[in-house]
């Protein structure tokens, strides 16, 4: 797999297929974080100022996957419930969403179906796993494969790529995307979450999400990939696919040892986690 490697190649990929420029309040609220002392009512203030996303955290908050006693009633409760890390990873998620409107066409309807769903039981799933944040989890099922949407925008004949993802190995998948687009929603998806300011390991797992066997291996150019969201998307996916019916999911195969080592499960947990998610 080729990956940008530097800013030039990065910001040329950015230009060639069009990847959305990290919106302003992302970056203020970054900014902001990054401070040695966030001001959480300058934050508040910030998500306030943005009526559709407001109402979308505090939906998200108040829902039973939270499972809060006490219902937010304004952004700056929502922060003080879930706390500033926790806000920061639903709000780049929710942005991601009002980016790429499921209404777009029917293939993004069918993203955000799948990518809605995956999500929310990640966020319950997360939380029976020690070592996974769930607020990081839920984020980073809606973003690892956020190059699809792009590509769903840059490609009109992208649909057939969708439909070999829930029967071939993504590594395939990949080839077949250089060989047909000369990208990959891989590579893409990198692109967008580094420029949106997620960090690097965090945008690592998505480059290498379908390359588990240089994950696997430890490879030097992989680092620093987040090796547990690398093991956990690719759990969510199985997940997801046995309730579905789907039967076993392309990559599982090659990844189950992968997964249950790096979690620390059993083939038995699964089962009850899956169990959990329903």
């Amino acid at each position: 797999m080729t990956e940008p490697t530097n800013e030039d190649e990065f910001d040329r990929l950015a230009r060639e297929i069009g990847i959305p420029a990290c919106p302003a309040i992302l970056s203020q609220f970054s900014a902001e974080m990054h401070q040695p002392e966030p001001d959480m009512r300058r934050l508040s203030q910030l998500i306030a100022s943005d009526i559709a996303l407001s109402g979308a955290l505090l939906k998200l908050v108040n829902s039973p996957f939270y499972g809060m006693r006490s219902k937010a009633a304004s952004p700056h409760q929502a922060l003080s419930i879930i706390g500033l890390r926790a806000a920061t990873n639903l709000i780049t998620g929710l942005i991601l969403r009002h980016t790429f409107p499921a209404s777009g066409s029917a293939l993004m309807q069918r993203f955000w179906d799948k990518a809605s769903l995956t999500a929310e039981a990640a966020t319950v799933i997360a939380r029976a796993i020690r070592g996974i944040d769930a607020d990081e989890a839920h984020t980073f099922t809606l973003f690892r494969d956020c190059g699809i949407p792009v590509m769903i925008t840059r490609f009109a004949g992208y649909g057939h790529i969708i439909e070999q993802l829930d029967h071939v190995p993504g590594a395939q998948v990949i080839v077949r995307e250089q060989m047909d687009y000369q990208y990959s929603h891989a590579r893409v998806g990198y692109a967008l979450a580094r420029g949106w300011l997620l960090p690097e390991p965090f945008c690592r797992a998505i480059l290498y999400h379908h390359d588990l066997e240089k994950v696997i291996a430890g490879r030097r150019e992989v680092e620093p990939v987040n090796r547990k969201l690398v093991a956990f998307g690719l759990l969510m996916e199985q997940i997801i696919s046995l309730r579905s019916g789907g039967g076993l999911c392309p990559d599982w195969p090659s990844g189950e040892a992968f997964v249950l080592e790096t979690l620390k499960l059993s083939p038995d947990d699964i089962v009850g986690l899956i169990q959990a998610a329903e």
